[in-house]
């Protein structure tokens, strides 16, 4: 039984403290719950995903999202059969209720069953010269740079080892040996580990063509200055069930106007709003791809998925996009990268 306290929020919560109490909680799954402790419904890292995608509104009520049926359990009932029921319904957590209906446990899916292997390939691009860093990768290529004790690669191979992955094609060309020198094969981490070697630099999709093989079954492509947290069976799940050539991770992007923004026809004024807050989505670096895109990145010359995914839309192919719940912090500027190092203890181990 898992402690559930600080996963619990009331039907007032606003989407944003939601999404903060899920993140914090680390459970992917917040409870609802009246002021008798009795459960009103759930709300999930995907239900935050999909109020996301539907444009809900960050300060707005977390209601509408809350689902009002979820699976339970019983806190006295045999935890085998809490897991069977988990497998079948397909959840990864269920409240448990007292004989008064009120919650008083929570049950996960046991984590053996989290990292099923799956041979999906990872494909990390690290050949970057990391200008924005210097003078840290004078010596050291970027995703070698340390945050919590351990390069960011390291991490970044780690969380996917952990959710089962192990099949790893690590893009590298500036300071190519510092990385090769500390991987190696990835025995030692786990993983298998192969390297693209790109001659002269390719962006961060043309290495996709100088894979020895192409990949016979849907791929990761991830660049690898980026920390987090996110669920990557969830993102593959989601990508398969899409049926699209690609899915980008996104990540919600807030900037506060720091002036009064005005409205205008012509000379006239039709309204102003005091500092009003800009909400996007931003690219976050992380990609699933099927095999078949491969076939659209040109030989050996420089290509970005800045390009290619605009090239996929053009044709038809389907793009999906992903947004990322859990932690995300891409290490690029000096300021994030003093950021990673406050905040990595907090968010990995």
């Amino acid at each position: 039984m898992q402690d559930w306290k600080d996963i619990v929020i009331s039907i007032e919560t606003t989407f944003r403290e939601a999404l903060s109490v899920i993140d914090a909680g680390g459970k992917q799954i917040a409870l609802v719950l009246d002021e008798s402790g009795h459960l009103l419904g759930t709300v999930t890292d995907g239900d935050i995903r999909r109020g996301i995608l539907k444009g809900m509104e960050l300060d707005g009520p977390i209601a509408p999202q809350v689902f009002a049926t979820p699976v339970t359990g019983r806190v006295d009932e045999d935890p085998e059969a809490l897991q069977r029921r988990m497998r079948e319904h397909s959840v990864r957590q269920i409240p448990l209720l007292d004989a008064m209906g009120r919650v008083a446990g929570l049950e996960l899916l046991q984590a053996h069953q989290l990292r099923l292997r799956r041979d999906n390939p990872v494909v990390i691009m690290a050949g970057g010269l990391g200008t924005r860093l210097r003078p840290l990768t004078e010596s050291c290529p970027k995703p070698m740079i340390r945050v919590g004790g351990r390069p960011v690669l390291e991490t970044i191979l780690i969380n996917f080892r952990e959710q089962g992955f192990t099949n790893f094609h690590i893009a590298v060309n500036y300071k190519a040996g510092v990385i090769e020198d500390y991987f190696g094969t990835g025995e030692k981490f786990g993983v298998h580990i192969e390297y693209i070697r790109e001659d002269k630099r390719l962006g961060t999709a043309g290495a996709l063509s100088l894979l020895s093989t192409k990949p016979a079954m849907p791929f990761f492509l991830m660049n690898g200055d980026v920390l987090t947290t996110m669920d990557f069976r969830a993102l593959l799940d989601f990508h398969v069930a899409k049926g699209r050539s690609a899915t980008m991770c996104v990540r919600n992007y807030e900037y506060q106007v720091p002036y009064g923004v005005v409205e205008a026809v012509g000379d006239e004024l039709l309204s102003i709003v005091e500092k009003p807050v800009q909400s996007y989505f931003v690219n976050a670096g992380i990609y699933v791809l099927d095999p078949a895109v491969v076939d659209d990145v040109p030989a050996d010359k420089h290509h970005d998925m800045t390009e290619l995914i605009p090239h996929l839309k053009e044709t038809g192919q389907g793009v999906s996009v992903f947004p990322v719940n859990g932690y995300w912090l891409d290490i690029g500027r000096m300021g994030d990268l003093e950021r990673a190092e406050c905040e990595y203890g907090e968010w990995f181990v």
